[in-house]
């Protein structure tokens, strides 16, 4: 696979069982890297069930990477199961899909984009992918609260 030849990022409307396998296969890697009570990850069918528009990268049919924008109201959305499987990493499939987000966040009418993700060192290359895009650390959003196992980023549009 070459760095970003041939992936198309398009929005599904609902939970097929490609998309619900690469949503669980994401729910069940961040329930093993964090504590319950430390782990905002939704399940697949909940994104859907809160108004998240789901997004797909596929290369040749194949989904590849998957992430999701969840409304917050007021103008400011969520970043939500930002996730590239793990034979797709490294080769721009997460800087495609947030491209596409933010893009779709904007013409939303979103004056504001947010995400949780973790602290530790497994969660890097997320974190530095975000600031690449813009995003900044920030105090806890919505009905987030302070936890040393999370990072809070958020960017305006």
């Amino acid at each position: 696979m070459d760095a970003l030849g041939g992936i198309v990022v398009e929005e599904v409307h609902a939970l097929t069982p490609e998309v619900a396998t690469v949503l669980q296969s994401h729910f069940d890697l961040m329930r093993s890297q964090s504590p319950a009570e430390s782990c905002h990850v939704m399940q697949p069918d909940a994104l859907y069930a809160v108004g998240s528009r789901v997004f797909v990268a596929r290369q040749a049919g194949r989904v590849l990477g998957i992430a999701a924008l969840k409304p917050l109201g007021a103008g400011h959305g969520e970043l939500k199961s930002m996730h590239t499987l793990a034979e797709a990493r490294g080769k721009g499939v997460a800087q495609r899909i947030l491209d596409r987000l933010l893009q779709e966040a904007e013409a939303t009418g979103y004056t504001r984009l947010s995400l949780e993700t973790g602290s530790a060192a497994a969660f890097t290359p997320a974190r530095q992918l975000y600031a690449k895009a813009g995003f900044a650390e920030c105090p806890p959003f919505g009905d987030y609260v302070t936890d040393p196992l999370s990072l809070f980023m958020t960017r305006t549009l």
